[in-house]
């Protein structure tokens, strides 16, 4: 059985445990349609730390999914860095990026943060992170 998109799924990351999900919204700004993605992961247990919100707006030179031909969950900028934000290891790549530029999960209040500023440091450590396969699998 597959699961539901909308349920949060888990991750563990430095011995601790987050719940995240993944929206798609729109937006009109002066008569113009905008796709955005928003990450949310939740310190757990809950109420040990506020949530972070990692914003994806799509703009000039940047792609969010909204449809044909790009996939759900994808996000980056047209010729560069992408991440698959349904991808576990994206997730995990977006939460350390996040942490590097100083969010801490004890926080008590919600933390939104801008996603194109840690998406280039994110993709490049899910690069070195995945990496070549091994042919000796």
């Amino acid at each position: 059985m597959p699961r539901h998109p909308k349920k949060p799924r888990r991750l563990v990351a430095d011995a601790r445990v987050y719940l995240w999900t993944l929206r798609h919204s729109h937006s009109v700004l002066d008569g113009n349609r905008s796709c955005c993605e928003t990450l949310t992961l939740y310190p757990q247990p809950a109420g040990t730390g506020g949530p972070l919100r990692i914003v994806f707006t799509e703009g000039p030179g940047r792609f969010v999914p909204g449809g044909a031909p790009l996939g759900s969950g994808n996000v980056g900028y047209v010729r560069g860095a992408t991440l698959n934000l349904h991808e576990p290891g994206a997730v995990r790549a977006l939460l350390d990026a996040a942490s590097a530029c100083g969010w801490q999960p004890e926080a008590r209040r919600a933390v939104e943060i801008d996603g194109w500023s840690l998406l280039e440091a994110a993709a490049a450590a899910r690069a070195g992170a995945v990496g070549p396969a091994d042919p000796n699998d």
